[in-house]
C-alpha cells in the first residue's frame, strides 16, 4: 500500500512540474511575438514616429545593351526622409555576378547616401534582371533595387 501511494504522489508532483514549465514557455513566447509586433518602445512612447525612413530616387536601372565581359555599374541614390540616423547594416545580391557597394556610416535625417551596383557580365549572355536586398533599420526593413540589362557576346 505504501508502494501505490508513494507512486501516485511522485506522478502527481512530476504531473505539475511538467505542467509549470510548460505555461512559461508559452508565456515567453506570447512575450516575443508581442514585442516583435509592437513598435511601442519600453518608456510607452510610440517609437515608430523616431524611425528613419529610405526614399530611392529610383529602384530600378536599365543598363541597355552590354558586351559580354565588361563590369558595369550605377549608384542608387537616396534620401534619409526620417527623423532618426539611417543605418544600412547589409545589401545581398541574388547573384555573385552583382556587387553592391554602400557605407556602413548612418546617414542623418534629410541627407543623402547612395549604394552603387556594380554587374560583371563575364560569362553572361541574353537577357539580365538581378536585385539587390537592401537591409536597413527602418519599417519595413527590407527593401529590393533592380537593375536589367542585355548582354551581347562581341
Amino acid at each position: 500500500m505504501k508502494k501505490v501511494v508513494l507512486l501516485m504522489v511522485i506522478g502527481l508532483a512530476l504531473t505539475s512540474f511538467y505542467s509549470c514549465n510548460n505555461s512559461d514557455k508559452d508565456e515567453k513566447e506570447n512575450l516575443e511575438t508581442n514585442m516583435i509586433k509592437n513598435p511601442d518602445s519600453a518608456d510607452g512612447s510610440d517609437s515608430e514616429k523616431k524611425l528613419p525612413e529610405i526614399s530611392f530616387r529610383h529602384t530600378d536601372h536599365h543598363f541597355g545593351t552590354i558586351i559580354q565581359g565588361e563590369s558595369v555599374s550605377y549608384t542608387f541614390r537616396f534620401t534619409n526622409t526620417g527623423n532618426a540616423d539611417l543605418v544600412i547594416t547589409d545589401a545581398n545580391a541574388s547573384c555573385g555576378c552583382t556587387i553592391p557597394r554602400y557605407s556602413k556610416e548612418p546617414v542623418a535625417p534629410g541627407e543623402e547616401g547612395e549604394i552603387e551596383v556594380i554587374f560583371d557580365s563575364s560569362g553572361k549572355e541574353g537577357k539580365i534582371n538581378k536585385s539587390v536586398t537592401i537591409l536597413a533599420n527602418t519599417q519595413p526593413n527590407t527593401h529590393k533595387l533592380t537593375i536589367t540589362g542585355e548582354v551581347e557576346i562581341p
